[in-house]
């Protein structure tokens, strides 16, 4: 292939993959939603932050677990409270990040 081929291979998979992410953002603001699926759609970031902190919890250390599991504690506790899942995630690296300095 030359270049130009090249280039236009990755304009074509950029156009592809862009349109069924862009889509949802642009349409979901025309949409009207009942409460329990407002609901829903509110927990979801709540639900991929515990999937993405979860397995971190788990293998931290494995000669010191409860570095994670407090770390896992205080994201948890700061989403219970409605904080931002950046919140959550950002207490839950400093809580580990104390506990391994001070241990």
């Amino acid at each position: 292939m030359i270049n130009s081929d090249v280039l236009l291979l990755i304009l074509g998979m950029t156009v592809v993959t862009y349109i069924p992410r862009m889509l949802p953002a642009v349409l979901i603001d025309k949409m009207r939603f009942g409460p329990k699926t407002e609901k829903f759609l509110n927990l979801i970031p709540y639900t991929a932050m515990a999937a993405l902190i979860f397995p971190g919890i788990l293998s931290v250390d494995a000669a010191r677990p409860e570095i994670g599991i407090l770390g896992g504690l205080a994201a948890g506790v700061l989403a219970w409270k409605k904080c931002s899942p950046m919140i959550c995630v950002l207490a839950a690296i400093g809580v580990d990040l104390i506990l391994y300095t001070l241990f």
